[in-house]
């Protein structure tokens, strides 16, 4: 069976399937049973923003780098 790889938006869906895809491509899986709809997964993308409010930034990953480093000496 083939499948077929479509953005949420392609596709006439109920508004509250259509709101758990908002933003994700969706791959078309043909089963024996009728047809898959299953979202691709995008781990960087999912993982974008997730330590926003965090008050981690790249600026304080490299003062704990040099910290790191200085210890080590």
């Amino acid at each position: 069976m083939g499948t077929a790889i479509m953005e949420y938006e392609q596709l006439n869906l109920p508004e509250k399937m259509a709101r758990k895809l908002k933003g994700k491509e969706v791959k078309l899986i043909g089963t024996q049973e009728g047809i898959l709809l299953k979202p691709l997964e995008d781990i960087i993308k999912d993982a974008r923003g997730s330590l926003n409010g965090s008050y981690f930034s790249s600026v304080r990953y490299m003062q704990l780098k040099k910290e790191e480093k200085e210890l080590e000496r």
